[in-house]
C-alpha cells in the first residue's frame, strides 16, 4: 500500500521496525524520506528494507547538530540508510537521538511504545516512562520542528465501557498503567493541538492483527495461530462469549495516512470495524483456515478482563473517510497464506546454507 496524498515529504516513525510501524514504512518510503528511530527491543530489521552493503557508515559516534541524519557526511555508527529510509538505532526516551530523528521534519508518526498490559501492572514506572514520559518528548520535539504529528493511542482509554459500540465521546476509565498512559497521552496531544497550534491527531486502536505481529504480548490471534498450526489445544480464558474489535494492519495503515492529511485535527479517532466477533469464534475461524483438527479448551478467566469491545466508527468515516476494508475472516487466510511462505522461504533458506556448508567441506 502506498500513499499518493503524502509525497516528497520528510518523515519520522517512532518504533518504524515493529509491527505497525514497519508497514507504516513500507507505504510511505515508496514517495517520502522517511527516518525510522527503535531501539530495537521488540521491533526487527528484517521488517526494513534492505540496505546496500555501502550504507552503515561507522567511525563517528554522533552526527552534527546541524545535520541531518539523511545527510550528514559523518553519520553514527548507529545510524543505517536503506532505499528511502535512514534507520537510528536509539530509545525515544534519549533527547539527542530524537533530536537527531528528527531534524527537519515534515510529519512525524509516533508508533513506539511498551504495549503489553500485563508489563504495565507488574512495571508502571518503566511503562511510564516509555509510553508517557518520552512520549512528551515526542511531542516537543515535533513542536520544535512544527511538524504534524499522528499517535498511537488505543482502546484501553475506556476500561470497562459503560456502552456498545463505543464512542469517542464514552467515559474513559481505564483499568491498567498502560491504559492511564495511554489516555494521558491522548489527552496531551489534544491539548497540544489548542495550546499550541500544532497539528496533532490521536488514534485509538481496537485489535490490531496481522503480519509480524509476534512474541509473548502478540495478540490473541497470532497465538491462536501458533497453537492451531501445532495442532496443540486453542486456549480460551473464560467461556469465549467476551468480544472484540479485530482490525488489519493494513487498514490500520490507511486510518494513520488520513490521519495525515486531514483537517480534522486536535482530536481523537476510533480505529476499528466496528464489528465485534466473539473470542470462541474467533478460535474456530483459526482453526479452519489452518486446517488444524485442534481442539478448543477453555481455562479460568483472567481477572479484570473487558467482556466487551466495540468500535463506534462513524467519527472516522465522517471526518477522517476511512472505513476498514479487510473483513476478518479474509485478513486470517491472508495471514495464514503470509506464514506459510515465511515457513518455506525460512526453510528453504535453511537448506541452502546447509547446502553451502557441505559444500565447502
Amino acid at each position: 500500500m502506498t500513499s499518493p496524498a503524502i509525497r516528497d515529504s520528510t518523515v519520522l516513525v517512532t518504533g518504524g521496525a515493529g509491527f505497525i510501524g514497519s508497514h507504516l514504512v513500507g507505504a510511505l518510503a515508496p514517495h517520502n524520506e522517511v527516518r525510522v528511530l527503535d531501539n530495537f527491543s521488540t521491533g526487527s530489521r528484517e521488517y526494513l528494507p534492505p540496505a546496500p552493503a555501502s550504507a552503515s557508515v561507522s567511525g563517528s559516534t554522533s552526527a552534527s547538530a546541524s545535520e541531518s541524519p539523511a545527510t550528514s557526511s559523518e553519520t553514527a555508527d548507529s545510524t543505517t540508510v536503506h532505499d528511502n529510509v535512514t534507520v537510528i538505532d536509539g530509545d525515544i526516551g534519549d533527547p539527542m537521538a530524537l533530536q537527531r530523528a528528527a531534524r527537519g521534519v515534515d510529519l512525524i508518526f509516533h508508533q513506539a511504545a511498551l504495549v503489553s498490559v500485563s508489563r504495565s501492572v507488574d512495571a508502571p514506572r518503566r511503562s511510564n516512562e516509555t509510553n508517557l514520559d518520552a512520549s512528551l518528548l515526542v511531542l516537543e520535539q515535533a513542536r520544535q520542528e512544527d511538524a504534524r504529528v499522528v499517535v498511537a493511542s488505543s482502546a484501553a482509554v475506556y476500561g470497562h465501557p459503560d456502552e456498545l459500540p463505543i464512542s469517542e465521546t464514552a467515559s474513559t476509565d481505564p483499568n491498567s498503567p498502560y491504559g492511564i498512559q495511554k489516555l494521558a497521552l491522548d489527552q496531551y496531544t489534544r491539548r497540544y493541538a489548542e495550546l499550541y497550534d500544532l497539528p496533532t491527531v490521536s488514534l485509538r486502536y481496537f485489535n490490531a492483527y496481522g503480519p509480524r505481529q509476534q512474541g509473548p504480548y502478540s495478540g490473541v490471534i497470532s497465538t491462536f495461530l501458533d497453537q492451531a498450526r501445532a495442532d496443540n489445544p486453542i486456549t480460551i480464558d473464560g467461556n469465549g462469549e467476551q468480544t472484540r474489535d479485530f482490525i488489519h494492519v493494513s487498514d490500520i495503515v490507511r486510518a494513520n495516512l488520513q490521519a495525515a492529511t486531514t483537517d480534522a485535527v486536535g482530536t481523537a479517532y476510533n480505529i476499528g470495524t466496528g464489528e465485534r466477533t466473539s473470542i470462541r469464534d474467533l478460535a474456530e475461524l483459526v482453526r479452519d483456515a489452518v486446517g488444524s483438527t485442534a481442539p478448543i479448551v477453555h481455562r479460568e478467566p483472567r481477572p479484570g478482563d473487558i467482556r466487551h469491545s466495540g468500535a463506534d466508527i462513524s467519527k472516522a468515516r465522517r471526518e477522517l473517510e476511512f472505513e476498514a476494508q479487510v473483513s476478518l475472516e479474509s485478513g486470517i487466510r491472508s495471514l495464514v497464506q503470509e506464514t506459510d511462505r515465511s515457513t518455506t522461504s525460512s526453510q528453504q533458506a535453511a537448506m541452502a546454507a546447509q547446502h553451502e556448508q557441505y559444500s565447502q567441506e
